[in-house]
């Protein structure tokens, strides 16, 4: 399969397009974040799943600067108490949807961003590896809102048309390839919700 152009990746929501470059592995019409902390996939290793995480900074706490500082290397460990205990870690995600919706984009998708940590998933080691990660703002046990769940379908979608590995790509979370050792996105996290939502408007309506 040859690559799919951008516009082919391209999907219309009430808060704007998103499209995906192919080239340079970056969700047009997200807010671009740069993150050091990622490198290159393994090679001959592509993307073929997808990852959803759970975050807040402070814990429980939703706004402000502080997610796109950690995954940027730049949180201050003084700014809260919570903070000494990560301030210093190395991780990212490829992407984060907030509250609101709106879309941050730490790491090109088709480069490794450092999200799952120690994991496994069907007998493979280090998803880091082989899946992109989204972040969704909120906690295990606080629902998510309305325009996250929009958005992650949207992002889903635009990812399984922009790269063909992801195309049939599986959608877990991080307590699934890391069972007992985390429990995000929690069971706030509707499933069944999602999956509605990724199912085309035409087979819904039959």
């Amino acid at each position: 399969m040859g690559r799919l152009s951008p516009r082919r990746g391209r999907a219309t929501t009430r808060r704007g397009r998103l499209g995906l470059s192919a080239g340079s592995g970056q969700l047009q019409g997200a807010r671009q974040v740069s993150s050091r902390h990622c490198d290159p996939r393994p090679a001959g290793v592509v993307a073929d799943l997808i990852v959803i995480h759970g975050i807040s900074l402070p814990p429980g706490k939703f706004g402000g600067p502080y997610i796109d500082q950690l995954f940027t290397g730049r949180l201050d460990p003084a700014g809260h108490p919570f903070f000494r205990d990560v301030a210093g870690l190395k991780v990212s995600s490829h992407l984060l949807i907030r509250r609101t919706g709106e879309v941050v984009q730490y790491v090109p998708v088709h480069r490794r961003a450092w999200h799952a940590g120690r994991s496994r998933y069907q007998g493979r080691e280090r998803c880091n590896d082989f899946s992109v990660g989204i972040e969704l703002e909120g906690t295990d046990d606080r629902p998510y809102t309305g325009a996250q769940y929009r958005r992650l379908a949207t992002v889903i979608r635009v990812l399984r048309r922009g790269m063909p590995s992801l195309a049939t790509a599986a959608v877990v979370g991080h307590s699934d390839v890391a069972p007992g050792r985390k429990t995000d996105p929690g069971p706030a996290f509707d499933w069944p919700r999602l999956r509605k939502l990724l199912v085309p408007r035409t087979r819904r309506h039959r």
